[in-house]
């Protein structure tokens, strides 16, 4: 019977190991690789048809593009919103802004009664209903033929828009994900800057292979017939509109000149309740996910990049539970000891969050235990139906 449970326990950490180290170190390189050969292919195709690979600059006539913009209590950061959308460059008649105040008890309705941009109209709900029913709202007031979504913190380059905008000429495009590029803390810099310099590259892989999953909602344009109200109840929209674009056929671009500027939540603590929201989100789309026709690529990304991740948290427990019964060799002590190192350094992450300025190895465990634990909570709250589509900004 020992034998029998030594002998899950090697499998089981084997496969909980390879999980791990696939989803965050094998899974880059492998898409590295095949983001070089697409890379060469491409290449040898211009040197042989000398066709313009990129997107145009300019078009003779620009789509109308209406820019969505729901808004929860967000009195500090709409001045500087309202005048950065000022200085926007698109043509003249062409732009529109919808800006949706949810339910907010701010000075955010006052501000926006003060909006004299004519190319802005305002919708108030008294009540707060969520992030879905503002969006909603706001494109069925919408008369673009592109929607670009935004966050009231994220700021545009003068530029954004018609780098956005200027994909849409081709019509087998539905979406196009901007970049962003965070400000924040120290800490927000060493440990989600850090780990977004990561994901961005990740990003930026998939999408030379045509396999985008995902848009930050703080930042992406969609074809406006594309588009479908999507429930009350949904939590990561900026994963389902996608997806859902591609079930109609139509291609999720990431255009890394397309730059917004967001700020991330100043403290890992403030993360950790974006995440939390966020893993319910992601829990509950899964049917849904899976359900979707993608390409090779795209269905490696999908489980590679977004499954394993979601579950990371389960093989760790996992590894270091099986770790426990195979204590009798020397590599199996040996790699017991880094776990319990690298969670001791997490801890300590933790309690020096506010003096480790110099120690980002430290704090980026501390980022990566936490954000796993948001998972662990956001699953517990997914089966036990304690979820909450009400969103809040937590900069």
């Amino acid at each position: 019977m020992i034998e029998y449970l030594r002998a899950a326990a090697w499998v089981s950490f084997w496969i909980s190991a390879f999980a791990i180290a696939y989803t965050y170190f094998l899974y880059p390189v492998l898409l590295f690789v095949l983001f070089s050969a697409a890379q060469v292919r491409r290449d040898l195709r211009y040197l042989a048809m000398r066709s313009n690979r990129r997107a145009p600059l300019s078009l003779r006539q620009w789509p109308k593009v209406s820019i969505i913009m729901p808004a929860h209590d967000e009195e500090t950061h709409l001045p500087a919103k309202l005048e950065n959308l000022k200085e926007l460059e698109y043509e003249s008649g062409m732009l529109e802004i919808i800006i949706v105040s949810d339910g907010s008890t701010d000075r955010t309705n006052e501000f926006l009664s003060h909006v004299t941009d004519p190319r802005v109209t305002v919708v108030i709900l008294d009540e707060r209903q969520g992030k879905p029913n503002a969006l909603n709202q706001a494109v069925a007031q919408a008369s673009g033929d592109v929607l670009l979504f935004c966050d009231a913190a994220t700021l545009f380059q003068p530029d954004t828009v018609r780098m956005l905008a200027r994909h849409f000429v081709n019509p087998n495009v539905g979406v196009v994900c901007g970049a962003l590029r965070f400000e924040g803390s120290t800490e927000s810099k060493q440990t989600e800057g850090t780990y977004w310099k990561y994901e961005t590259v990740l990003r930026l892989m998939e999408s030379r292979l045509g396999a985008t999953l995902t848009a930050s909602g703080a930042l992406y344009a969609m074809r406006r017939s594309a588009y479908s109200p999507i429930a009350k109840n949904t939590i990561i929209e900026d994963l389902i509109i996608p997806m859902g674009a591609r079930k109609l056929g139509l291609a999720v671009l990431y255009d890394p000149e397309a730059i917004g500027v967001e700020y991330a939540a100043s403290t890992v603590a403030g993360e950790f309740t974006r995440r939390v929201r966020l893993a319910i989100g992601s829990f509950r789309s899964i049917g849904q996910l899976l359900r979707i026709p993608v390409d090779f690529y795209t269905a490696l990304a999908l489980v590679s990049h977004k499954l394993l991740r979601w579950f990371v948290f389960l093989f760790a427990i996992v590894l270091f539970v099986s770790n426990m019964a195979l204590l009798n060799r020397s590599i199996y002590q040996l790699a017991f000891l880094l776990q319990i190192a690298f969670y001791l350094s997490a801890l300590v992450g933790y309690l020096l969050r506010d003096r480790a300025h110099n120690l980002r190895l430290v704090r980026l465990g501390y980022f990566l235990v936490a954000m796993n634990w948001a998972f662990v909570l956001g699953l517990y709250r997914c089966l036990a139906g304690r979820d909450n589509v009400k969103w809040q900004r937590v900069a």
